[in-house]
């Protein structure tokens, strides 16, 4: 992170040869693909078009410098105080200081708990079996703790940078050329790799709800922002298989029998600076392997949707309770797309911010302030997940 804390050196193990020679052949294949860039559109306000084809031809799509150092010292002060103020241990009410733990009051699921470079989800029924592989758990350090978080939900709730981020207005004006002006939230997340302890997250495809449906297409499941505080490397980002989002339901277990390892050979890492924010579509194949650098990674995700892969859909089951998803539901659960507009207004006030278009139409006004900061507690009970 800042250098506050060096985890022990650990490597693969039996697997360190075979991994460097990995790592560093999915940099050069990423290095060919054309697919990063500053954000660009044209006149009229379109997502240039270099941009949209590069995207959708690789499931994938680098965005270069659109978080400032301003920015990303929000968000660093926001994470250090995250980390304070963590549960002792998995279930805890109080942090290591003997004082109330984050999300300790929270209904909603929030934290997610490794063992140090251990994969949770891999060869499991977890998310609906989507992870049907582990990925090789190397060993970690003997002063590793025994688990670690690596994932928080619901996480504008605990960031007001964050939830900063999320109303960035190049970032929501890509969500609507992409999606559609009246597009939708899924659900959003920091992701924290620690150096020697950050945990995999096995291949899989995101996407439930909409693979057999007749009207079935590239983005019927939606995309994710990843916005990154410190960059990431091959070694702790994720790795995507280039254009699999255009294949349907893929056979992950067949691939990786086929590779004889969870080493696809097709596959490539997002590599990004700080400050960088990745578009990866939802139903491309992707996962990440366990991050055994000397690098954190720490990722500021959030969701969107397509408003009709989600209106009148019954989705959940994955980070939430199964429900049909009408307008209310989508409606309440997108005034933090309102909040976040108006809490970066406050904090960005030379910005010109997004204009959302169904709040525009409905007359609907947002306004950040203590009241509204109360009001987005478990806020992801209502993600809309598909």
């Amino acid at each position: 992170m800042d250098g506050s804390r060096q985890a022990a050196a650990v490597d693969y193990g039996s697997e360190e040869a075979a991994m460097r020679v990995y790592l560093r052949e999915g940099e050069q294949r990423a290095a060919t693909l054309g697919n990063r860039g500053p954000i660009r559109f044209m006149p009229d306000g379109a997502l240039h078009p270099d941009i949209r084809e590069a995207y959708w031809r690789c499931g994938f799509y680098v965005f270069e410098g659109v978080l400032k150092a301003d920015e990303l010292g929000d968000l660093e002060r926001d994470l250090h105080d995250i980390l304070d103020r963590l549960p002792a241990e998995r279930g805890a009410a109080l942090d290591a200081k003997g004082r109330p733990a984050l999300a300790a009051d929270c209904t909603a699921p929030t934290l997610l708990w490794s063992k140090p470079l251990g994969d949770p989800f891999g060869g499991t029924t977890l998310a609906n079996g989507r992870h049907p592989v582990k990925m090789f758990e190397p060993k970690a350090a003997d002063d590793a703790p025994g688990e670690v978080v690596y994932l928080i939900l619901g996480s504008l709730q605990f960031s007001e940078a964050a939830l900063r981020v999320y109303g960035h207005p190049q970032l929501l004006a890509v969500a609507a050329a992409i999606n559609g002006p009246d597009f939708t939230p899924f659900n959003e997340a920091l992701f924290i790799k620690e150096p020697g302890r950050g945990a995999s997250v096995a291949w899989h495809q995101d996407g439930v709800t909409h693979w057999d449906s007749p009207s079935w297409d590239e983005g019927s499941h939606g995309f994710n922002f990843m916005g990154q505080l410190y960059g990431c490397t091959a070694a702790n980002g994720v790795w995507v298989v280039p254009g699999s989002h255009k294949r349907g339901r893929i056979d992950i277990r067949a691939l990786v029998d086929a590779a004889g390892s969870e080493r696809l050979p097709d596959a490539v890492p997002i590599i990004a600076r700080p400050g960088d924010v990745a578009i990866t579509n939802r139903q491309a194949l992707h996962g990440s392997f366990a991050n055994t650098s000397r690098d954190w990674r720490v990722t500021v995700n959030m969701g969107f949707h397509r408003r009709r892969s989600v209106l009148g859909v019954h989705g959940g089951g994955v980070h939430n309770k199964a429900a049909v998803y009408d307008e209310a539901r989508i409606r309440e659960r997108a005034r933090l797309i309102g909040y976040a507009i108006d809490a970066r207004r406050q904090r960005f006030p030379d910005e010109t911010p997004f204009v959302y278009q169904p709040h525009a139409e409905a007359g609907l006004g947002y306004r950040w302030d203590a009241a509204a900061k109360a009001d987005i507690k478990d806020y992801n009970l209502l993600d809309l997940s598909i």
